[in-house]
């Protein structure tokens, strides 16, 4: 029997070995520092900060700034554990494809393994340097974004965003809790209200990101319960925050600048909600007010958190 290779099969191992593998560059600091959602992270800091700074009683400007640095690390480690475990579902979605997981920039044990780090460096210095009521509250804070919406409500129901709202609503709670050590009416409002903002904030992005989660298989509300019950539930949402935004005025935690800075805003959202919520089925570059929600909404919340500071600071 002749085992004598054939001239194609010749040909074919010549250019096998003639043909370079090309060799993975090394993940540079800017892919690790894309790992921790910096956008993401820029809010999940400010509304820490406004907590720490519009909290009652005083804290050391050292010991507030390792407070507030390590809710940074604790958001940036989530972000990469978030990053690592969906690494799949990123590179179907054109929003995401960038990421540096779908990009092979960055190996996924190096990524779960930064956001370890991150995590548990985070809790462990909040507790040593600030208190463990704090660090409680951080860890539980990671363990919720990552395990319970990122890998059990995201993939499972489109209440995901819902009740996955929480895990974003800790920063304010946690930045409070740093100053007094203890938990009141006032930051579990300020954790409210960023749980009702939530649904209506990330389903007018989910509305003209619909073919995106499609193609992902995510069981987003627009995807699994259709256009018109997102947008009427994005618009109760938003009627129910109105009033929640103004309670710390109305129960005295805040002044008037709060109070009516708050209503001023939560109107204009809710005025930016009533054409989301009330309009039919549409497609692409149509949905203007979705995106001009999408984006005052973000706006929304770096207002009206500055205003609690500003008032804090005048009353005191």
């Amino acid at each position: 029997m002749n085992t004598a290779p054939t001239a194609a099969e010749t040909l074919e191992q010549e250019a096998l070995v003639a043909t370079p593998v090309p060799a993975r560059m090394p993940a540079e600091w800017r892919d690790f520092f894309a790992l921790t959602k910096p956008k993401v992270m820029r809010l999940v800091v400010f509304t820490a900060l406004c907590g720490l700074l519009a909290a009652p009683g005083s804290i050391h400007p050292v010991i507030g700034f390792t407070a507030i640095l390590c809710i940074t690390l604790a958001a940036g480690g989530a972000g990469a554990l978030n990053m690592w475990w969906e690494a799949d579902i990123d590179a179907k979605m054109k929003r995401t494809q960038g990421r540096p997981l779908p990009q092979g920039k960055v190996q996924p044990t190096d990524a779960r393994d930064f956001g370890l780090l991150l995590s548990g460096m985070s809790v462990m210095v909040m507790g040593l340097a600030v208190h463990w009521l704090a660090a409680g509250f951080l860890a539980f804070s990671i363990f919720f974004y990552v395990v319970i919406y990122t890998m059990w409500l995201k993939p499972r129901t489109p209440q995901n965003i819902v009740i996955g709202g929480a895990a974003g609503a800790f920063p304010p709670l946690i930045g409070w809790i740093a100053v007094t050590g203890e938990i009141t009416w006032m930051p579990v409002l300020l954790f409210a209200i960023i749980f009702m903002w939530t649904p209506p904030h990330f389903w007018a992005l989910a509305l003209w990101a619909k073919p995106d989660y499609a193609a992902a298989n995510l069981p987003m509300m627009p995807n699994v319960a259709g256009e018109t019950s997102t947008r009427r539930q994005s618009l109760a949402y938003s009627v129910l925050l109105l009033p929640l935004s103004v309670t710390p005025w109305l129960i005295g935690g805040t002044g008037a600048i709060y109070g009516i800075s708050a209503l001023v805003l939560s109107s204009i959202f809710l005025a930016l909600t009533v054409p989301v919520g009330l309009r039919s089925s549409v497609e692409g570059d149509k949905m203007k007010p979705e995106k001009k929600l999408f984006a005052f909404s973000i706006l929304y919340l770096f207002v009206l958190f500055g205003a609690l500071v500003v008032d804090r600071m005048v009353l005191a």
